[in-house]
């Protein structure tokens, strides 16, 4: 048996409390636990402690051609311990997929992608004959513990000619799967957004929520749309999914004023955004969405605790008993930094996120 007692650690609401782990799971929680353990870990109330941190939109296949990474590059390395493929693999990659990163530090999951190649050219559903349902049903019930969603890129560049179709195969698709979680990625019309919002339930995921784009959330007159607030008020998940071309400041800044807040924070991250920029990691995510109106508090729910019942994954999101030992340890300094958007805007801040180590299943990794 092993075991391991974090102590003094903090929590967003500045709160000390002790960890008790016992092998891959949390024992116990509280604010003093007085207890041998084979390993202590002492933070004396210096650093933050939350659940392992989530990221519900990531491109992790490794040997895709567009967008590619390693999960534990954009994992546990940066202080994540979930990581979810959103939509690389088709029902032709995706088991070699999951056996490629079974070996890998950093949980995966992945939503399927309802084309059955995946990402591997931009315009996957420009042909509605690569959409193969049964076969989709089958792969999901064969690896039902490790695909635990649907993808659907709804934009005019994956789309083609097929407008809003894809998105209706999708549903049905969806709803022939036990209503698993379906994220949609929105962008340039077709479809408009108004189409794809209409056709989508309580539950069901937007990603890309506050990009800049003439199809997105905002107005010319710089208002959020009516259908929108519509379809927040519907339970429609807004999920941020930064990307190389989907935060902007400003709408998101706006968003806040009119009471639309993302539900879920997520990256989009794949090599190419990962070491050139806009995204980076999950920690500079968290601090531009600080920097536009959130709290800390705010932005760790968003990466914990909402993701995990929005794609329902149990045992992760919390620090209670019988979770699993997936914990971000992390400071929070002061410090002068440049923050950048999708479309080059700029924000000043002085909030800087540093993961410092991360427990996946209880094995510790410093950082």
């Amino acid at each position: 048996m092993t075991t391991i007692l974090i102590k003094n650690a903090k929590t967003v609401n500045n709160e000390l409390i002790d960890i008790y782990i016992v092998n891959n799971k949390i024992k116990e929680v509280a604010a003093k636990i007085d207890i041998d353990a084979n390993q202590t870990i002492d933070l004396k109330g210096m650093s933050y402690v939350s659940a392992g941190w989530i990221d519900s939109h990531v491109h992790c296949n490794a040997e895709l051609p567009l967008y590619y990474d390693s999960p534990d590059e954009i994992g546990y390395k940066k202080g994540v311990t979930t990581v979810v493929d959103a939509g690389s693999n088709g029902i032709l990659n995706i088991e070699k997929f999951l056996d490629n990163v079974s070996i890998c530090k950093t949980n995966v999951y992945a939503l399927l992608n309802i084309s059955e190649s995946g990402i591997v050219r931009q315009d996957e559903l420009s042909d509605l004959n690569n959409i193969k349902p049964e076969w989709i049903k089958k792969m999901i019930q064969k690896h039902a513990d490790k695909i635990i969603g649907l993808k659907a890129r709804m934009s005019a560049s994956v789309v083609g000619d097929n407008d809003i179709e894809p998105l209706k195969l999708a549903k049905n698709i969806q709803k022939d799967n036990h209503n698993l979680p379906l994220m949609v990625h929105i962008g340039s019309a077709p479809p408009s957004l108004e189409a794809i919002l209409e056709l989508l339930d309580k539950g069901d995921i937007v990603t890309h929520c506050f990009n800049g784009k003439k199809n997105g959330i905002v107005s010319s007159q710089n208002e959020i749309k009516d259908f929108v607030k519509k379809a927040y008020n519907k339970g429609i998940i807004f999920d941020i999914g930064h990307g190389t071309d989907s935060f902007n400041f400003k709408v998101a800044e706006i968003a806040i004023k009119d009471h639309i807040n993302a539900t879920t924070i997520s990256t989009d991250i794949y090599h190419k955004n990962r070491l050139n920029g806009p995204v980076h990691d999950m920690a500079t995510t968290l601090e531009k969405l600080i920097a536009v109106g959130y709290d800390l508090g705010n932005v760790i729910d968003k990466i914990t605790t909402f993701p995990a019942e929005v794609l329902h994954l149990a045992n992760k999101g919390k620090l209670e008993a019988e979770y699993d030992a997936d914990i971000t340890i992390f400071d929070v300094v002061n410090k002068k930094d440049i923050l950048i958007d999708s479309n080059g805007n700029i924000k000043e801040t002085t909030i800087k996120i540093v993961p410092k180590k991360v427990l996946i299943g209880g094995i510790v990794y410093d950082l």
